[in-house]
């Protein structure tokens, strides 16, 4: 054996020192004494953040698989992003946190206000006036004085008062790759002009503007404004590449908007056509958020793009948080925004609130949590895995399925409820508005709507069979019950005004049938009939024998859990002989998939955006198509008669005549089967023992300002629940105490072989 050098050893920074890694190739006593510091490693702390993180006012959570693709809130419209835009921006109005049913309060405006109706007189109206004799709803907000936007360096001006930074020359921008790597920072008051300003955004040929189609049927002169917009950025444009990047700031200052204006520094008017009952909802989102012109003007400079610098990883708001890091993929941060005015925390709730918890911290000024620190977790186990050890006070901001995932894991074995029971995780449930389904692209020549009469009719037969065969009912009712939930016979959810679903008998006629007093799925035999009729009997082609294979475009990478539902997904085609293959990608790349209608079928959710059976049934409102339109209507509906029934529908308040409208678009979208209508999920959220203020909600996103937390009791559970293991530091002694005996053992045995051979070696012959 020869002797040990420190070279055979790398050194590897571990979260409790320094632990020895043989490398390769080496022999025995350096494997062993590898082995030994690896077994050291037990008695580690395996904390995934730097030292005395668990004692800061910081709430750690995480994210998956991408970053946010926009954080400008004229574009973005993702679950995801919303984690984000909703606590950096305000829009005008918000929800009460507490109260059900959901009740809008005011933000950034003064107070709710109601609209004033005119005729086409411009005579003025009374409240209750019918729908048919409104001409104009004219809105008149009031923005809360006193608001001051996070500090940032497009506000930053100079001894005279000239702004610094929004006139950089080519170059001068460096390697800054964040706003708060400039020397100087700056904010202003919030106006009435930014919430202008960020209304006539939404005409943008520049980034994606996913509500525009809907805003433009209402906001006087929207559509002819983007008219303007266009010729004008056409103008901005002459002469450059296609692809530059760097594009001349759009200033949209310099065109009027009819149906938006200023009446003073803190009033502004927003004029619509018509009534439009739903427009206040709308004021409770990002898209209404203020955008001030220097922030547009800051990052159309010059190398602005190429250092990732934009609102759509930097936004600037007025909220309680300002992003601070942003690591692509990686982590985001977001801090408390130090020109934050502060916000009381609500004094009513619902019955039960107070039992809760919920309203201990009454009248006290939000919010309450530093810093907010976002990390990449693309295994659903490992993100599990670290709130059960503590280092995640909630696995996932914005996901309303984490309570029902851990509640269902305690169900399935007493040693994880106890487990559960003793750490004091809370999981609180809700019934709220939501939706999954599966859908179909209707420019697809095979599952779409079809380019005759004819087939029109075979695509829908095939749509309809297979609308039948997915086994809802199975797949999450019993199978994936961690994100179960009520199988769905149509767009619009339990909860709100005109759903069916959930009354005694109601179900969908094209995929259940009504057998002994009970609903039931139709046989599958209905199912084979209908894609016998559409052209493909037992799943082949009628005409050339081949087999039907049809692309299922999956919004998310395949981690094992999501491989389980798609690989059942692919059995429930099978049952009609069709071959389903699964196309997963990330999120992003969904996007850019559906946007060029390169999908065929495809998985689909929405959440609320508002308490309005409208906010369901207009993800098939054929002006707002995918891939035409750039809306959220992914299958890409185009029904005239659909969207007629769906103009009228957004001009009624509720009641009988909402009633039958929503019952015939409903029975309409049956038929068609643009849809497969999945199910409506159960919700929960899953938090630890030291946050607390957590109730679940769908509607309301800027919840990270409610939450609080006990970093001390945080620390102090995390190291008892990762106390370090013992046995293998006492291993590990015994082992390096054999190990030196052995040493010293085999150091003796050869010092006694050698003075041997040296006694008895023979003494050479002296030459005569």
């Amino acid at each position: 054996m020869r002797g040990i050098k420190s070279s055979d050893f790398s050194f590897m920074q571990r979260g409790c020192g320094l632990a020895l890694s043989p490398k390769p190739g080496r022999h025995g006593l350096a494997r062993l004494l590898g082995l030994v510091a690896v077994l050291g490693l037990g008695a580690c702390n395996n904390s995934p953040y730097p030292a005395g993180a668990e004692r800061q006012n910081t709430m750690f959570y995480s994210f998956d698989e991408r970053s946010p693709r926009y954080l400008d809130p004229t574009a973005s419209y993702a679950n995801p992003e919303s984690a984000y835009t909703f606590q950096i921006y305000e829009p005008p109005y918000g929800y009460h946190y507490l109260k059900r049913p959901y009740t809008l309060i005011p933000k950034s405006a003064a107070a709710v206000v109601k609209p004033r109706y005119l005729d086409k007189a411009g005579q003025a109206l009374p409240d209750d006036a019918p729908a048919d004799q409104i001409a104009e709803s004219v809105y008149d907000v009031k923005v809360l004085p006193g608001i001051r936007y996070q500090p940032h360096p497009a506000f930053a001006v100079d001894e005279q008062g000239k702004p610094r930074y929004l006139s950089l020359a080519p170059g001068q921008l460096g390697t800054k790759r964040s706003p708060l790597a400039f020397e100087h920072q700056g904010t202003r008051e919030l106006v009435a002009e930014d919430f202008v300003y960020a209304l006539k955004r939404h005409a943008t040929t520049r980034i994606e503007a996913p509500v525009f189609a809907v805003f433009a049927d209402y906001l006087i002169g929207l559509r002819d404004y983007a008219e303007t917009i266009k010729r004008e950025d056409a103008k901005l444009l002459t002469g450059l590449p296609k692809d530059v990047r760097d594009k001349p700031f759009l200033d949209f200052r310099q065109w009027p908007l009819a149906g938006a204006s200023v009446l003073d520094k803190y009033t502004y008017r927003v004029r619509l056509k018509g009534k439009y009952p739903q427009w206040s909802y709308w004021m409770a989102m990002p898209f209404m958020a203020p955008v001030p012109w220097e922030a547009d003007a800051f990052y159309a400079q010059p190398g602005m793009s190429e250092n990732g610098l934009s609102l759509n990883q930097w936004p600037v708001g007025t909220g309680p948080y300002m992003m601070v890091d942003f690591v692509r993929d990686r982590r985001h941060v977001m801090k408390r925004n130090p020109n934050f005015r502060g916000e009381p925390y609500p004094c009513e709730g619902m019955p039960g609130d107070k039992e809760e918890g919920l309203l201990a911290d009454c009248g006290k000024t939000m919010p309450f949590i530093d810093t907010l620190y976002v990390t990449i977790e693309k295994e659903k186990v490992s993100r599990k895995e670290k709130f059960r050890q503590g280092y995640l006070d909630v696995p996932e901001i914005e996901r309303p399925e984490w309570g029902v995932d851990f509640r269902n894991d305690a169900d399935d074995s007493d040693a994880v409820k106890k487990m559960f029971d003793e750490r004091g995780f809370k999981f609180p449930l809700m019934t709220d508005i939501s939706s999954w389904y599966m859908g179909f692209n209707m420019l697809d020549p095979v599952v779409g709507k079809g380019d005759t009469p004819e087939q029109q009719v075979k695509n829908r037969n095939l749509r309809q069979a297979i609308a039948i065969a997915i086994d809802w009912e199975e797949g999450y009712g019993r199978i994936f019950k961690s994100k179960g939930g009520v199988a769905a016979h149509g767009p619009v959810p339990p909860g709100l005004f005109g759903a069916r679903d959930g009354q005694p008998g109601y179900f969908n006629p094209v995929t259940h049938q009504l057998v002994d007093g009970k609903v039931v799925r139709r046989p599958i035999s209905d199912a084979q009939r209908l894609l016998a009729e559409a052209g493909y009997p037992g799943g082949r082609d009628a005409v050339s024998g081949k087999p039907l294979v049809l692309n299922y475009d999956y919004q998310r990478s395949l981690e094992p859990e999501r491989k389980s539902e798609n690989d059942w997904m692919v059995k429930q085609y099978a049952k009609l002989g069709l071959q389903l293959e699964v196309r997963a990608t990330d999120f992003n790349q969904y996007q850019d998939k559906t946007l060029r209608g390169k999908h065929q079928i495809f998985w689909g959710g929405w959440l609320a955006d508002y308490p309005d059976a409208e906010n369901f049934l207009f993800l098939m409102y054929g002006p707002i198509g995918r891939s035409k339109h750039q809306g959220d209507n992914y299958a890409n509906y185009d029904n005239p008669e659909y969207d007629a029934l769906y103009r009228q529908l957004q001009a009624l308040d509720d009641g009988p005549a909402k009633q039958a409208l929503i019952d015939q678009m409903v029975t309409m979208v049956q038929q068609d089967s643009p849809w497969c209508f999945g199910y409506f999920p159960y919700g929960g959220l899953a938090f630890q023992q030291w946050v607390t203020n957590g109730k679940p909600s769908i509607l309301i996103r800027d919840m990270a300002k409610y939450y609080k937390l006990d970093p001390q009791l945080r620390a102090a559970r995390q190291a008892e629940w990762n106390a370090p293991v013992l046995w293998p530091m006492a291993l590990l002694g015994l082992m390096l105490a054999a190990l030196a005996w052995v040493a010293r053992r085999s150091f003796k045995a050869r010092e006694t072989a050698t003075a041997r051979r040296v006694r008895l070696a023979p003494v050479p012959a002296t030459k005569a």
